[in-house]
Protein backbone atom coordinates (compact mmCIF):
# COMPACT_ATOMS: atom_id res chain seq x y z
CA UNK A 1 0.00 0.00 0.00
CA UNK A 2 1.66 3.20 -1.22
CA UNK A 3 -0.74 5.65 0.37
CA UNK A 4 -1.00 6.00 4.15
CA UNK A 5 -3.09 3.43 5.99
CA UNK A 6 -6.40 5.03 6.92
CA UNK A 7 -6.99 4.13 10.54
CA UNK A 8 -10.04 4.53 12.76
CA UNK A 9 -9.45 4.65 16.50
CA UNK A 10 -12.32 3.34 18.60
CA UNK A 11 -12.21 4.62 22.17
CA UNK A 12 -10.35 7.70 20.97
CA UNK A 13 -10.87 9.80 24.10
CA UNK A 14 -9.42 7.22 26.50
CA UNK A 15 -5.80 7.00 27.59
CA UNK A 16 -4.84 4.55 24.87
CA UNK A 17 -6.91 6.37 22.27
CA UNK A 18 -5.21 9.68 23.01
CA UNK A 19 -1.79 8.04 22.91
CA UNK A 20 -2.61 6.47 19.55
CA UNK A 21 -3.81 9.77 18.09
CA UNK A 22 -0.56 11.42 19.16
CA UNK A 23 1.56 8.70 17.56
CA UNK A 24 -0.47 8.54 14.34
CA UNK A 25 0.11 12.25 13.88
CA UNK A 26 3.86 11.63 13.85
CA UNK A 27 3.84 8.50 11.66
CA UNK A 28 3.74 8.91 7.88
CA UNK A 29 2.55 5.31 7.47
CA UNK A 30 -0.89 6.24 8.82
CA UNK A 31 -3.66 8.74 8.32
CA UNK A 32 -6.23 9.21 11.07
CA UNK A 33 -9.57 8.69 9.34
CA UNK A 34 -11.96 8.54 12.31
CA UNK A 35 -11.90 9.09 16.07
CA UNK A 36 -14.73 7.21 17.75
CA UNK A 37 -16.15 7.94 21.20
CA UNK A 38 -19.28 6.77 23.01
CA UNK A 39 -22.54 8.62 22.41
CA UNK A 40 -22.88 11.48 24.88
CA UNK A 41 -19.14 11.76 25.46
CA UNK A 42 -18.02 15.32 26.29
CA UNK A 43 -15.55 14.97 23.41
CA UNK A 44 -18.25 14.24 20.82
CA UNK A 45 -18.28 16.85 18.07
CA UNK A 46 -15.10 18.54 19.23
CA UNK A 47 -11.97 18.82 17.06
CA UNK A 48 -9.54 15.94 17.46
CA UNK A 49 -6.36 18.00 17.14
CA UNK A 50 -6.03 21.25 15.23
CA UNK A 51 -9.53 22.51 14.35
CA UNK A 52 -8.17 23.24 10.87
CA UNK A 53 -7.97 19.53 10.06
CA UNK A 54 -11.75 19.21 10.08
CA UNK A 55 -11.61 15.88 11.96
CA UNK A 56 -13.88 15.69 14.97
CA UNK A 57 -14.75 13.06 17.54
CA UNK A 58 -17.83 11.11 16.46
CA UNK A 59 -19.99 8.41 18.04
CA UNK A 60 -21.45 6.50 15.09
CA UNK A 61 -20.25 4.44 12.13
CA UNK A 62 -23.04 5.28 9.68
CA UNK A 63 -21.07 7.73 7.52
CA UNK A 64 -17.66 6.05 7.94
CA UNK A 65 -15.91 5.57 4.59
CA UNK A 66 -12.45 4.71 3.30
CA UNK A 67 -11.21 3.01 6.46
CA UNK A 68 -8.49 0.38 6.09
CA UNK A 69 -8.30 -0.78 9.70
CA UNK A 70 -9.96 -0.18 13.07
CA UNK A 71 -7.90 -0.11 16.26
CA UNK A 72 -10.14 -0.59 19.27
CA UNK A 73 -9.46 0.26 22.91
CA UNK A 74 -12.99 1.01 24.03
CA UNK A 75 -15.14 -1.40 26.02
CA UNK A 76 -17.42 -4.36 25.32
CA UNK A 77 -20.22 -2.25 23.83
CA UNK A 78 -17.83 -0.17 21.75
CA UNK A 79 -16.04 -3.27 20.52
CA UNK A 80 -19.32 -4.92 19.51
CA UNK A 81 -20.31 -1.83 17.50
CA UNK A 82 -16.90 -1.67 15.79
CA UNK A 83 -17.10 -5.37 14.99
CA UNK A 84 -20.48 -4.84 13.31
CA UNK A 85 -18.95 -2.21 11.04
CA UNK A 86 -15.80 -4.21 10.29
CA UNK A 87 -17.76 -7.34 9.36
CA UNK A 88 -20.18 -5.40 7.18
CA UNK A 89 -17.39 -3.72 5.21
CA UNK A 90 -14.57 -6.27 5.29
CA UNK A 91 -12.30 -4.12 7.46
CA UNK A 92 -9.50 -5.56 9.58
CA UNK A 93 -9.72 -5.12 13.35
CA UNK A 94 -7.06 -4.75 16.03
CA UNK A 95 -8.48 -4.82 19.55
CA UNK A 96 -7.04 -4.59 23.02
CA UNK A 97 -10.39 -4.44 24.83
CA UNK A 98 -10.52 -6.90 27.72
CA UNK A 99 -13.13 -8.05 30.22
CA UNK A 100 -15.63 -9.17 27.57
CA UNK A 101 -18.27 -11.85 28.00
CA UNK A 102 -18.47 -15.25 26.33
CA UNK A 103 -21.00 -14.16 23.69
CA UNK A 104 -18.70 -11.43 22.38
CA UNK A 105 -15.73 -13.81 22.54
CA UNK A 106 -17.68 -16.17 20.29
CA UNK A 107 -18.59 -13.34 17.91
CA UNK A 108 -14.93 -12.39 17.55
CA UNK A 109 -14.02 -15.99 16.79
CA UNK A 110 -16.69 -16.20 14.10
CA UNK A 111 -15.68 -12.83 12.64
CA UNK A 112 -12.10 -14.08 12.19
CA UNK A 113 -13.45 -16.47 9.55
CA UNK A 114 -14.35 -13.46 7.37
CA UNK A 115 -11.97 -10.64 8.37
CA UNK A 116 -8.51 -10.33 9.87
CA UNK A 117 -8.79 -9.94 13.66
CA UNK A 118 -5.81 -9.37 15.91
CA UNK A 119 -6.45 -9.48 19.63
CA UNK A 120 -4.03 -8.88 22.46
CA UNK A 121 -4.53 -8.23 26.14
CA UNK A 122 -1.26 -6.31 26.07
CA UNK A 123 0.53 -4.84 23.05
CA UNK A 124 3.92 -4.55 24.72
CA UNK A 125 6.62 -6.42 22.84
CA UNK A 126 8.20 -7.20 26.21
CA UNK A 127 5.01 -8.93 27.35
CA UNK A 128 5.01 -10.95 24.13
CA UNK A 129 8.49 -12.20 24.96
CA UNK A 130 7.50 -12.82 28.59
CA UNK A 131 4.64 -15.00 27.36
CA UNK A 132 7.04 -17.09 25.29
CA UNK A 133 9.42 -17.49 28.23
CA UNK A 134 6.59 -18.48 30.57
CA UNK A 135 5.38 -21.13 28.15
CA UNK A 136 8.87 -22.63 28.07
CA UNK A 137 9.30 -22.47 31.84
CA UNK A 138 5.87 -23.90 32.61
CA UNK A 139 6.49 -26.82 30.27
CA UNK A 140 10.03 -27.44 31.53
CA UNK A 141 8.95 -27.29 35.19
CA UNK A 142 5.52 -28.96 35.10
CA UNK A 143 5.47 -29.89 38.80
CA UNK A 144 6.41 -26.45 40.13
CA UNK A 145 3.74 -24.26 41.72
CA UNK A 146 2.81 -21.24 39.60
CA UNK A 147 1.22 -17.97 40.63
CA UNK A 148 0.79 -14.79 38.61
CA UNK A 149 0.90 -11.43 40.40
CA UNK A 150 -0.30 -8.29 38.62
CA UNK A 151 -0.57 -4.63 39.61
CA UNK A 152 -2.37 -1.72 37.94
CA UNK A 153 -3.66 1.77 38.71
CA UNK A 154 -6.68 2.11 40.94
CA UNK A 155 -9.06 3.03 38.12
CA UNK A 156 -8.79 -0.32 36.34
CA UNK A 157 -12.15 -2.09 36.50
CA UNK A 158 -11.43 -5.73 35.60
CA UNK A 159 -9.38 -8.17 37.68
CA UNK A 160 -7.27 -10.13 37.11
CA UNK A 161 -6.01 -8.12 34.17
CA UNK A 162 -6.45 -9.44 30.66
CA UNK A 163 -2.68 -9.76 30.43
CA UNK A 164 -2.50 -11.84 33.60
CA UNK A 165 -5.22 -14.14 32.27
CA UNK A 166 -3.44 -14.44 28.92
CA UNK A 167 -0.23 -15.40 30.74
CA UNK A 168 -2.16 -17.97 32.73
CA UNK A 169 -3.73 -19.41 29.60
CA UNK A 170 -0.32 -19.67 27.94
CA UNK A 171 1.14 -21.48 30.95
CA UNK A 172 -1.84 -23.80 31.27
CA UNK A 173 -1.67 -24.69 27.60
CA UNK A 174 2.03 -25.45 27.91
CA UNK A 175 1.16 -27.91 30.68
CA UNK A 176 -1.59 -29.60 28.71
CA UNK A 177 -4.50 -28.17 30.64
CA UNK A 178 -6.80 -25.13 30.53
CA UNK A 179 -7.08 -22.08 32.71
CA UNK A 180 -10.71 -22.97 33.39
CA UNK A 181 -9.50 -26.16 35.10
CA UNK A 182 -6.35 -24.79 36.73
CA UNK A 183 -7.09 -21.24 37.89
CA UNK A 184 -7.46 -20.19 41.53
CA UNK A 185 -8.60 -16.57 41.77
CA UNK A 186 -8.98 -16.11 45.52
CA UNK A 187 -7.52 -17.43 48.76
CA UNK A 188 -8.96 -16.39 52.09
CA UNK A 189 -9.88 -17.83 55.45
CA UNK A 190 -8.64 -21.42 55.64
CA UNK A 191 -8.52 -22.70 52.05
CA UNK A 192 -6.29 -25.62 53.00
CA UNK A 193 -3.10 -26.77 51.35
CA UNK A 194 -2.43 -25.81 47.80
CA UNK A 195 -3.77 -28.24 45.20
CA UNK A 196 -1.15 -29.43 42.73
CA UNK A 197 -1.36 -28.20 39.17
CA UNK A 198 -3.22 -25.00 39.99
CA UNK A 199 -2.34 -21.52 38.75
CA UNK A 200 -3.00 -18.81 41.31
CA UNK A 201 -3.65 -15.10 40.72
CA UNK A 202 -2.98 -12.12 42.97
CA UNK A 203 -4.16 -8.59 42.18
CA UNK A 204 -2.88 -5.19 43.32
CA UNK A 205 -4.72 -1.95 42.51
CA UNK A 206 -3.61 1.56 43.39
CA UNK A 207 -1.88 4.79 42.49
CA UNK A 208 -0.78 5.34 38.92
CA UNK A 209 0.80 1.94 38.19
CA UNK A 210 0.83 1.48 34.42
CA UNK A 211 1.14 -2.29 34.55
CA UNK A 212 3.28 -4.94 36.24
CA UNK A 213 3.12 -8.72 35.78
CA UNK A 214 5.27 -11.36 37.46
CA UNK A 215 5.02 -15.14 37.17
CA UNK A 216 6.35 -17.03 40.21
CA UNK A 217 7.38 -20.64 39.64
CA UNK A 218 8.10 -22.22 43.01
CA UNK A 219 9.64 -25.46 44.18
CA UNK A 220 11.46 -26.72 47.26
CA UNK A 221 14.49 -24.52 47.86
CA UNK A 222 14.19 -22.31 44.79
CA UNK A 223 11.93 -19.88 42.96
CA UNK A 224 12.01 -18.59 39.41
CA UNK A 225 10.49 -15.16 38.70
CA UNK A 226 9.68 -13.93 35.21
CA UNK A 227 8.39 -10.39 35.10
CA UNK A 228 7.68 -7.25 33.14
CA UNK A 229 7.13 -3.69 34.31
CA UNK A 230 5.65 -0.95 32.14
CA UNK A 231 6.44 2.65 33.05
CA UNK A 232 5.08 4.46 29.99
CA UNK A 233 1.67 3.81 28.43
CA UNK A 234 3.08 4.83 25.05
CA UNK A 235 4.67 1.37 24.68
CA UNK A 236 1.20 -0.15 24.26
CA UNK A 237 0.18 2.42 21.66
CA UNK A 238 3.39 1.84 19.70
CA UNK A 239 2.80 -1.90 19.76
CA UNK A 240 -0.81 -1.46 18.63
CA UNK A 241 0.30 0.64 15.66
CA UNK A 242 2.87 -1.98 14.68
CA UNK A 243 0.09 -4.56 14.88
CA UNK A 244 -2.15 -2.40 12.69
CA UNK A 245 0.59 -2.01 10.09
CA UNK A 246 1.25 -5.75 10.11
CA UNK A 247 -2.43 -6.71 9.91
CA UNK A 248 -3.39 -4.39 7.06
CA UNK A 249 -3.97 -6.48 3.96
CA UNK A 250 -3.76 -9.82 5.79
CA UNK A 251 -6.07 -12.71 5.07
CA UNK A 252 -8.97 -13.40 7.43
CA UNK A 253 -7.93 -15.16 10.60
CA UNK A 254 -7.41 -14.90 14.34
CA UNK A 255 -3.99 -13.29 14.70
CA UNK A 256 -1.95 -12.43 17.80
CA UNK A 257 0.89 -10.14 18.81
CA UNK A 258 3.14 -13.19 18.61
CA UNK A 259 2.59 -13.22 14.87
CA UNK A 260 3.66 -9.56 14.70
CA UNK A 261 7.01 -10.25 16.36
CA UNK A 262 7.60 -13.30 14.20
CA UNK A 263 6.63 -16.09 16.53
CA UNK A 264 3.46 -17.29 14.88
Amino acid sequence: MTRPIRIAINGASGRMGRALIGLVGLDDRFELARAMVTAGSPHEGKPVRDPGTGLRYVSGWDDAKGIDIVVDFSGPAGLASALDHCEAHGISLVTGTTGIEAALEARLARAAERIAVLRAANFSLGIAVLTRLLKEAAAALPDWDLDIVEAHHGRKEDAPSGTALALGEAAAGARGTTLADAAVYAREGRPGARKGGTIGFAVVRGGDIVGEHTAWLMSGGERLELGHRATDRAIFARGALEAAKWLTGRAPGAWTIDHVIGGG
